[in-house]
């Protein structure tokens, strides 16, 4: 958050609501603005969607392109699904016929000169007439060019925020990035300044982001923003800060509906805590996750799952080989399931689902299955770590379980996970092959609890058709967590097989 808040500000929305709420309310009105970006980052589409909220308000607009067509811009709303109506749209080509008629060859003054004045002089005339309480100029770039000089440039665009003051119109100027890199020109005269970024990782579809690099006079939400451009205009996905969501939340345990599972984690687990399953591929991390999730199910609850690692078809096999009842609790409300694909998805979109989620329908359990595909599907996002932790955090102030998953490399002995996440969360379950009578095992282990006490013992899981079955603390072995555990004792609890 930056700035000074004013109470009194009035804002003038962007008809962008994930924008609105970076901004903190929309944009200060009757200022100038500035929204920057390159080519195809999105500036034409904000602009639009801002004159549209504004004649959804029954205000008075102007479009003025410097650059594209009015054509141009019909065909770039139908792409979105919009009807511009009344939306006044002065076309002007500053360089029309290209200089080339024998009354354009000036003689006295440098053709620039007498272009910009004119050019000047035709857009103001445009707005005296319209008298609009919103007006887009796109590009400043056919300016910049006829300016030639920083100096000149800078009292033109001086020259179009005084012709503004008292007019009550809030002014978004657009920008494309064609001057140079040091020209701070506009930021520095711009009331606010809103900077579009568009990505192309080596893998995966584009990415895009905004900043607001300034906004005087109010709050903001700093830092980097994801975003999308789809039918119907731009979704932003304002990045998530947890501390604006603490409450305060009482006390409650959620049991797996395995009373031995439920012992070796002392009770349960508690709400508003976040739960990581690890252990190697294949050891039974989203068959318990899955546990959890029908059991608070079938208590009444709203469960969110987001499968990274499998799509639909395959976790209802998986789960009714259990003898889950999968579709009974899909068509009740009760279990969302969200096949994810990450290489489509930004992480700020994927924070943004699971918020919406929550408060929207509810939800009291969510499930990442897993965080190996969250993580390898964007090795070129960065400061993951980061947002999961607020992520985690957020659930944790909404009181929400949240489990996830995450696959170590290797099957026994010793083993590495792609990233150490442990410390971010509350409770930590081990997972792990051992080997004994000929026969490969899986063991359990809680070795994480911050909220309370858990057993410390080894249990035997057992994934059998029909259901999951946690055994005894196996008391009579030394090493299982090493995949070649040693007997140390009489009594085998390995002896007998699982029925």
């Amino acid at each position: 958050m930056k700035g000074h808040l004013d109470h009194k500000t009035a804002f003038a929305s962007t008809g962008i609501s994930g924008l609105d709420e970076v901004l903190g309310g929309g944009l200060p009105a009757n200022r100038l603005f500035l929204v920057e970006g390159d080519p195809g980052s999105g500036k034409t589409t904000v602009g639009l969607q801002f004159l549209l909220d504004g004649l959804a308000r029954g205000e008075r607009v102007l479009y003025v392109t410097l650059s594209e067509t009015k054509s141009e811009l019909i065909a770039v709303a139908a792409s979105h699904g919009w009807h511009l109506g009344d939306m006044a749209i002065y076309e002007l080509s500053v360089l029309e016929n290209g200089g080339l008629a024998p009354d354009d060859q000036y003689t006295f003054f440098h053709p620039s000169e007498v272009e910009l004045a004119e050019t000047t002089k035709a857009v103001l005339a445009e707005v005296e007439r319209v008298a609009p309480t919103r007006i887009v100029f796109d590009s400043l770039s056919e300016m910049r060019l006829l300016a030639r000089e920083p100096l000149r440039y800078r009292r033109q665009i001086l020259g179009l925020k005084q012709f503004f003051v008292g007019k009550h119109c809030t002014v978004m100027l657009l920008d494309d990035h064609t001057a140079n890199d040091g020209d701070l020109q506009l930021r520095s005269l711009a009331h606010g300044v809103i900077s579009l970024e568009h990505l192309a990782p080596e893998y995966g579809a584009e990415r895009r982001r905004l900043r607001v690099v300034k906004m005087r006079g109010v709050h903001f939400r700093g830092g980097f923003h994801d975003f999308v451009i789809e039918t119907g205009g731009l979704k932003v996905f304002p990045r998530l800060v947890a501390a604006e969501f603490r409450t305060e939340q009482e006390h409650q345990t959620a049991l797996s509906g395995l009373s031995e599972f439920d012992q070796l984690l002392g009770g349960g687990l508690d709400r508003g805590t976040s739960t990581l399953f690890i252990g190697p591929a294949g050891a039974g991390k989203s068959a318990l996750a899955t546990q959890f999730a029908i059991t608070a199910a079938s208590r009444g609850e709203r469960v969110a799952m987001y499968l990274f690692d499998e799509g639909w078809e395959t976790f209802h096999r998986r789960a009714t080989g259990f003898g889950v009842d999968i579709d009974r609790y899909v068509k009740s409300g009760h279990l969302a399931l969200t096949p994810v694909d990450p290489a489509e998805l930004s992480p700020g979109e994927f924070t943004d689902r699971i918020r919406t989620a929550v408060e929207r329908d509810d939800i009291s359990v969510v499930v990442i299955d897993s965080l190996n595909g969250y993580l390898n599907a964007m090795p070129e996002e960065r400061f993951l770590q980061a947002q999961l932790h607020e992520l985690f955090m957020y659930l944790r102030h909404r009181g929400v379980l949240a489990i996830s998953i995450m696959a170590q490399h290797g099957l026994v002995g010793t083993m590495q996970a792609p990233i150490d996440l442990s410390y971010l969360a509350d409770n930590v379950v081990v997972l792990r092959f051992f080997e004994a009578a000929g026969q490969v095992r899986q063991a359990i282990s809680v070795m994480k609890k911050r909220s309370g006490h858990h057993e410390r013992t080894i249990r035997e899981l057992c994934l059998m058709p029909g259901g999951i079955r946690v055994g005894e603390p196996l008391t009579s072995f030394h090493g299982i967590l090493t995949g070649v555990p040693r007997h140390v004792a009489d009594g085998d609890p390995l002896a007998a097989q699982p029925e």
